[in-house]
């Protein structure tokens, strides 16, 4: 934060003291004006931030200072603001009434330049540095937030008792916060650790005061055993003394459940090799029955598919034995950032895990959830990969229909809104491919683009509360009938929005928010800005755009320059300008769907 970034409003019906101060203050701060106390509160209001100091004449016209400080305070928006009084009027009883009132300093007419800039100096100083306090506060607490959540956290005062455990430390361990609070941290100590890793701890943490790390077996209440990545870190004060201790860990009890299993499962002897090599056999044999298995060297050719992987592909063994992995087609869809970040996983002798499209004989796409595992020798050697799927291509399709249906009730949806009104359902269509093109120009991804689109024909749905004698009037509206029509908007965020789909709540968004306006001067919440969502920023002008051009009861349609120079005057007022230069740069695009949905 810096001078620039410090608000100052300067309140006083007098020019000459506004000037005064202003040239003061010159142009180091950022400053508004006002002349009387009720514009004084539409600007403050109209603010999103509070003004950090507030310059205010105590002797003015309507309404006083004090009486506006009092208004002010009413505020809680307003409660880091920094109320400076100036007035001619220096006595201890007007002095004590504007502490009183929630004043931070008082200042005497007429101003002395040098005493006053020392006043904003001191003031300004203050609150660069309680604002800096503040985000280092916001900063720290975000951090204490993101480790409480995502680790088993814990801790003890410098005699080893527990002062601080959160949730996830009671799960794991089985006791409650009041069981473990004030007991030493032996409490959870298994009886199998050895006491010399426990001494090293103590050694490293109280003696040396430095960070311990290690693995911790320990008991939970009901006598069962957990498994902890550690990190021990002694809290020191300035005097080097160690303060408290704060545990951090990680859970990892299945990873040595599962070492301990394969130890003994794997214990290699002379006499039990047999056995080994039969189980292998055994793990193999079930592996290759109930997965669809593909297996590559390190140049990517393919040297083993199962019966399954022959069966679901249409190939056969001739066919793929011996070609490059890429002879099996993928999906033109998949991005080739993602089959970059497969190849990185296994390059990295890292296992991947994911979803897999592949196009097979039948020309058809078959969907596989996959896991990709690099096969290793004692080397660290990578000899080869091995692909483990199963086929999940019935309950894509089974989801894609449900999709489609869902997507073709909305439409349907969409079209009673417009048909109620004698507009036609390209309307709702071409809104649709407006909006999804707009939103995919503007940066929404690949799936926020694709709610737009489904949830876009519903904007005018809340049209079927409106009465047919005010929707379908052919002359224009009264007052009245006007402020029912606008009605239309609520209507549709009432009926959508207590939905648990994503696509419907969406909907309602829209249909709530496309006759917002950038400039605030819309409906039906007068809202502005980027206050307005994406999504109703986006349908406002793909359905202004096409309703222009459409023919109405109540309008021909308009020539496209006529419609383009609209959009242009509107830019800044009624739309989002971001949006409209990107309608205009990519103009075309819009063109060719119109032509395509025409009426």
């Amino acid at each position: 934060m810096n001078l620039k970034t410090v608000d100052i409003l300067i309140v006083d019906d007098e020019p000459i003291n506004i000037h005064t101060v202003a040239n003061l203050l010159d142009e180091n701060y950022n400053i508004s004006i006002a002349t009387n106390a009720k514009s004084a509160l539409d600007i403050i209001n109209e603010k999103n931030t509070p003004f950090h100091i507030i310059l205010l004449d105590i002797n003015m016209p309507d309404m006083n200072g004090f009486e506006l400080t009092e208004k002010i305070c009413e505020d809680k928006k307003n409660k880091d603001s920094h109320i400076v009084f100036f007035s001619a009027d220096d006595s201890a009883d007007y002095i004590q009434k504007g502490i009183d009132l929630g004043a931070s300093d008082y200042i005497t007419k007429p101003i002395e330049p040098k005493k006053f800039l020392l006043k904003m100096s001191f003031w300004t100083k203050l609150i660069i540095q309680t604002t800096e306090n503040k985000q280092n506060t916001q900063l720290l607490e975000q951090y204490k937030n993101t480790v409480d959540r995502s680790s088993i956290v814990s801790k003890a005062d410098a005699k080893g008792i527990i002062t601080y455990v959160n949730e996830a430390f009671c799960e794991i361990s089985g006791y409650s916060k009041e069981e473990l609070l004030g007991k030493p941290h032996n409490l959870v100590r298994h009886p199998d650790m050895d006491s010399s890793v426990f001494k090293e701890m103590w050694h490293c943490i109280k003696d040396l005061k430095k960070p311990w790390m290690g693995k911790v077996k320990n008991r939970k209440k009901d006598g069962s055993d957990y498994w902890v990545q550690t990190i021990i870190n002694p809290i020191l004060d300035k005097n080097n003394n160690v303060l408290e201790y704060i545990g951090i860990r990680t859970d990892v009890t299945e990873i040595e459940q599962m070492k301990e299993h394969l130890k003994k499962q794997y214990d290699i002897t002379q006499g039990n090799f047999n056995e080994v090599m039969n189980l292998s056999k055994l793990y193999e044999k079930a592996m290759d029955q109930s997965s669809i298995i593909l297996r590559a060297n390190t140049d990517k050719i393919i040297t083993y598919a199962n019966d399954l992987f022959y069966e679901i592909s249409g190939y056969t063994e001739e066919e793929l034995i011996g070609k490059p992995y890429s002879y099996i087609k993928t999906d033109s869809t998949i991005k080739t950032s993602y089959i970059d970040e497969i190849i990185e996983s296994l390059q990295d002798k890292k296992v991947w895990k994911g979803q897999i499209r592949n196009i097979f004989k039948d020309g058809k796409i078959h969907y596989f959830l996959a896991t990709v595992v690099p096969i290793i020798n004692l080397k660290g050697e990578i000899l080869e990969y091995m692909s483990i799927r199963q086929d999940i291509t019935e309950i894509v399709e089974l989801h894609q229909e449900m999709e489609e249906t869902q997507r073709e009730i909305i439409y349907k949806m969409g079209e009673i809104g417009e048909s109620r009104s004698n507009e036609t359902g390209n309307h709702v269509k071409r809104v649709a491919e407006y909006s999804k093109l707009l939103g995919q120009l503007y940066g929404l991804d690949d799936k926020q683009a694709e709610i737009l689109f489904t949830a876009s024909p519903m904007h005018d749905i809340g049209k079927v509360g409106i009465p047919d004698s005010i929707l379908n009037k052919p002359g224009k509206l009264t007052d009245e009938e006007w402020e029912v029509m606008r009605t239309h908007s609520t209507i549709g965020y009432d009926i959508l929005k207590n939905s648990k789909r994503e696509v419907l709540q969406a909907a309602g968004i829209v249909a709530r928010d496309h006759h917002e306006k950038w400039d605030g001067s819309g409906y039906p919440r007068n809202i502005k800005g980027e206050d307005i969502h994406i999504y109703g920023r986006i349908t406002a002008i793909a359905d202004v755009f096409d309703a222009l051009g459409s023919h109405r009861c109540y309008k021909e349609a308009w020539e496209d320059e006529k419609i383009f120079q609209l959009l242009k005057d509107q830019k800044a007022k009624h739309f989002d300008p971001v949006l409209i230069d990107l309608f205009f740069d990519n103009l075309d695009k819009f063109k060719a769907i119109r032509d395509r949905y025409t009426d």
